[in-house]
């Protein structure tokens, strides 16, 4: 483990400066993909679709398309198919797209469905953030698993209850972007910072001449564009691709405390201090033993368990940790503890309170 995580932190040690193109830290405000969401039922299941008695809604939906087609059930009637399933579909408008365009979505249940392998997904309008129809899915779907039961007993292989229709969408509407608008164009950086946005600007500048681009902020940057469209797409292509020295980061260190994954840039500092970490093990062993009643007592035999509970504290050495101005080198002092990743975390946070480690600490 401990090997694995100095390869991890010093795979992710680089240069100081490293060339980086614009298109890689930065992105054109407004071009951008939308999310897309419907409601559909996926049919033609093999007796695995909802249980309606636990979902209403479907066979609420159920009845709604059969109205659509001109057939309207007696009053009273309360069909039960198991060969249907309601579900939300889901997909990504990307930029720039076109009526008649197809679009992979992603089909999930929302009932009690326990497949929905060799479903068939019915007609579902998809919609965006203001409510309109932007496209129309259908199709079978493509479940990455599979499963079988009898007996009581059960199999299963990945996830049944969702799947995937690769180009099941087709678009209806495009959505409009302010590329076209002929008014500036303006840069939105990936990461807020001054340092970046000037480098950004000044690369740009002199490539296409003074005054095409202004940083406004540590992540804005204003393009003077060509107001024709073939000149716009011209200018943004050989902007993207743009190289320009990226300026060192900011020192952080990021824990993910679910994993206990330690990841650290190559601005983090270590200043010299002394750390000693030692181990604490609780072990609890249970042991079942049967209780044997004395003759004509009466009492019953009952089975009991015998719990015994230990503590083991390892003592942990005192080792002084000198200055470190380089990735390497703090990866290097941090490994000479012999310390787990989940020990690291509480070194870690131990270090910067005590002004040792000269970064910021993102817990998430």
């Amino acid at each position: 483990m401990k090997s694995l995580l100095l390869a991890v932190l010093l795979l992710i040690a680089a240069q100081a400066h490293a060339a980086t193109r614009i298109k890689e830290v930065a992105s054109v405000a407004g071009v951008r993909s939308n999310p897309l969401t419907g409601y559909g039922l996926v049919v033609g299941l093999d007796g695995s679709g909802d249980q309606t008695t636990q979902s209403p809604f479907t066979n609420q939906s159920l009845q709604a398309m059969l109205q659509q087609f001109g057939i309207t059930l007696p009053p009273g009637a309360n069909p039960s198919p198991r060969n249907i399933a309601a579900v939300l579909v889901t997909a990504q408008l990307p930029p720039f797209a076109q009526p008649g365009q197809a679009l992979d979505v992603t089909v999930a249940s929302i009932g009690n469905a326990k497949s929905l392998r060799g479903g068939t997904l019915i007609a579902t309008p998809m919609r965006g953030a203001d409510g309109q129809i932007y496209a129309l899915a259908q199709g079978n779907l493509i479940v990455g698993g599979a499963g079988a039961s009898a007996g009581g007993s059960k199999v299963q292989i990945n996830h049944l209850s969702a799947g995937r229709i690769p180009a099941g969408a087709t678009v209806e509407r495009s959505v409009p972007t302010p590329f076209h608008a002929g008014a500036p164009l303006q840069l939105d950086l990936a990461s807020s910072d001054f340092a970046t946005a000037r480098a950004v600007a000044e690369a740009i500048n002199k490539a296409k001449g003074a005054g095409s681009a202004q940083a406004l902020d540590g992540r804005v940057v204003r393009l003077n564009a060509p107001p024709s469209p073939e000149a716009r797409v011209a200018f943004l292509a050989d902007v993207e691709n743009l190289a320009f020295d990226l300026a060192m980061p900011a020192a952080r260190v990021v824990i993910n405390a679910r994993t206990g994954s330690v990841v650290m840039n190559q601005a983090v500092t270590l200043g010299p201090c002394a750390v000693a970490h030692g181990n604490l093990s609780v072990t609890i062993n249970a042991t079942p033993q049967v209780s044997q009643p004395a003759p004509l007592s009466g009492g019953q035999t009952v089975v009991t368990e015998k719990v015994d509970i230990s503590v083991k504290q390892e003592p942990g050495p005192l080792i002084q940790m000198p200055a470190s101005a380089k990735l390497a080198d703090v990866v290097k002092a941090l490994s000479a503890l012999g310390a787990t990743p989940g020990d690291l975390l509480a070194i870690l946070q131990a270090m910067k309170q005590a002004g040792a480690l000269q970064a910021e600490l993102e817990v998430i």
